[in-house]
């Protein structure tokens, strides 16, 4: 199975705090909002994740580096400029290999039975 992480954006409604940290890794509870993402995509079994990057990307690279820490392998899908959602997902779609894939916002943090979504 597999999904793909929108974190590209630029987080403007957070400033200060996105100038230096890309939205996707400020702590929810001491844990960056992308790693629970990773980790609810983990437990259904999802096994490779696409992260779409822009603003700041390399800091999320550096924090996760090939995903293996989470059980995964992450692909990252850099944008030099910001092609929106749908052309993210487009550009990373070659990475999809026509399979299905589930795409969850990198900034957001919900509890959702993927299984039953899936």
């Amino acid at each position: 199975m597999k999904a793909m992480i929108l974190a590209a954006g630029l987080g403007t409604r957070l400033r200060p705090l996105t100038n230096t940290m890309p939205k996707p890794l400020l702590p929810v509870g001491g844990t960056p909002l992308i790693v629970w993402n990773l980790l609810l995509l983990r437990r259904p079994g999802f096994h490779d994740v696409v992260i779409k990057l822009h603003h700041l990307g390399p800091r999320i690279e550096q924090a996760l580096v090939d995903g293996s820490q989470f059980g995964l392998r992450i692909i990252y899908s850099h944008e030099p400029m910001i092609l929106g959602t749908g052309g993210g997902i487009k550009q990373a779609e070659p990475h999809f290999s026509g399979e299905p894939v589930l795409v969850l916002n990198g900034d957001t943090l919900v509890e959702l039975d993927l299984n039953a979504l899936w």
